[in-house]
């Protein structure tokens, strides 16, 4: 044979095996082509049987390769939830609580874009809804035949608390999980002054900073601060009401956390003002401060949530016990509806941001504040207030989204935007309140600081 002939033969070979293995690579690339095409048919086929009751569906859903499933008709998608693989499916429906939508969102497993806020409506329709025998064994059928792919999930882990609930050791546990994330994250969405509760708005229009300054001095003068009194502020943050107070009415102020991180920057802004020598912040649990009688004036913004309900006998004792008689405490806190559903197990919010927090009702926190010798003289709910003031902070975390995930990371920023959306959601239906609350220590019914009248409790001028 010759070397040409030997060649053209090899060459024939070779051609007829890439022609083989050509046919085969496109009959299987045509066969997944199919099983995609199946798994997009499904997954559409799925969401549309599960929303055909969802009214109104003003928002879209994009799955992964590209298809949408668009607003209902008459309506304009506010947000998209982009689901980024087949296997998301699995993990947002099944189980269908709130935990596991969260954790989708938290972990990658979908997107959002638009107004997070949007998408809430859907949530106690996806976990309470009661679907006919027929409806759950058609949408079972759909979705077990989806995928089971799962991401890696990386970032912020659920909160592994140890001891006794409420127990001192416990309490810092769950308090440093949620504000040692960074001072410099919190800084992004905060006002300048760095409170972290409810704002208090003249309008709309009215700036966050402006909002927050006017909160401070509507609290200050609720509690009818006069020059040379000493103040305790329970859960102080990262000290904005201390230096108002100090600097505006010129008391003495001592405030307590259980952050470490808190306590050093927040004394660091009052050695920046100069205001070293009538205030400070130190790191202790409430039920240890043992200077009885020695303070004019109490306030507690945003700290009643981690008591718990069952230590607010406790809470109510101890506050009575270290203020002077005379004096007046504003105990400022949110509470859900009375008629609220409790949560069956815990929530994403339990596992994610404020582990054992517990949120009691208003007539319970004020019955328990009455038990302890404090008489009611004043309460107010400000949830509207505090629905503008989440969507300011989860429109200033957006915007600083990149700085947010350098300073966290990708889980944690997702975990912050998705919880202050809801939050939101949930005051703006009246799920949740936030009250302040006046209550005074009496002696013979006489409370002498509500004896000095204020000209006005209108809005910080």
């Amino acid at each position: 044979m010759s070397t040409v002939i030997g060649i053209r033969l090899a060459s024939d070979f070779w051609r007829e095996a890439t022609d083989m293995e050509t046919t085969r690579v496109n009959v299987i690339n045509s066969s997944a082509l199919l099983v995609h095409d199946r798994v997009v048919k499904r997954g559409l086929a799925f969401l549309e049987e599960l929303l055909r009751d969802f009214h109104p569906r003003n928002f879209a859903i994009r799955l992964w390769d590209g298809s949408c499933l668009d607003a209902e008709p008459g309506q304009s998608a506010r947000c998209t939830l982009v689901i980024n693989h087949p296997g998301a499916m699995h993990r947002i429906f099944l189980p269908a609580n709130q935990a596991a939508l969260g954790e989708a969102y938290a972990y990658g497993d979908v997107d959002i874009e638009g107004d997070v806020e949007a998408l809430f409506p859907l949530v106690p329709f996806l976990v309470k809804s009661e679907f006919s025998w027929t409806r759950k064994v058609r949408l079972g059928a759909l979705l077990l035949g989806m995928p089971r792919t799962r991401g890696q999930r990386t970032g912020r882990t659920a909160v592994k608390l140890q001891g006794r609930q409420h127990s001192r050791e416990r309490d810092r546990q769950a308090v440093t999980y949620h504000y040692n994330v960074s001072n410099d994250f919190f800084r992004l969405f905060l006002d300048e002054r760095m409170v972290y509760s409810c704002a208090y708005f003249e309008s709309g229009a009215t700036d966050l900073d402006r909002a927050q300054e006017q909160k401070l001095d509507y609290t200050c003068r609720k509690l009818r601060l006069v020059p040379g009194e000493r103040l305790l502020d329970i859960g102080c943050g990262w000290g904005a009401l201390l230096m108002h107070a100090a600097q505006h009415y010129s008391v003495s102020g001592l405030g307590i956390t259980l952050s470490e991180p808190q306590a050093q920057l927040a004394n660091a802004r009052i050695r920046s003002a100069g205001l070293e020598n009538l205030c400070h912040v130190e790191v202790v649990d409430y039920r240890d401060v043992q200077e009885y009688g020695a303070f004019d004036k109490l306030v507690s913004i945003g700290m009643v949530e981690h008591v718990g309900e069952g230590m607010l006998p406790e809470y109510f004792a101890q506050a009575f016990k270290l203020l002077r008689p005379g004096g007046v405490f504003l105990n400022h806190g949110i509470a859900r509806a009375s008629l609220a559903q409790v949560h069956n197990g815990p929530t994403f919010i339990d596992r994610y941001v404020f582990p054992d927090g517990d949120i009691a009702p208003i007539e319970s926190v004020l019955r328990e504040a009455g038990l302890s010798g404090f008489e009611v003289r004043d309460v107010e709910n400000l949830r509207e207030h505090y629905v503008l003031t989440l969507r300011h902070w989860v429109r200033n975390l957006e915007n600083h989204a990149g700085q947010a995930r350098q300073a966290t990371d990708e889980s944690t920023y997702r975990t912050w935007r998705l919880y202050m959306a809801g939050s939101a959601h949930f005051f703006k239906t009246g799920q949740l309140n936030v009250y302040q609350s006046l209550l005074a220590k009496a002696t013979n019914g006489k409370a002498n600081a509500l004896d000095r009248r204020i000209q006005s409790i209108a809005p910080f001028d």
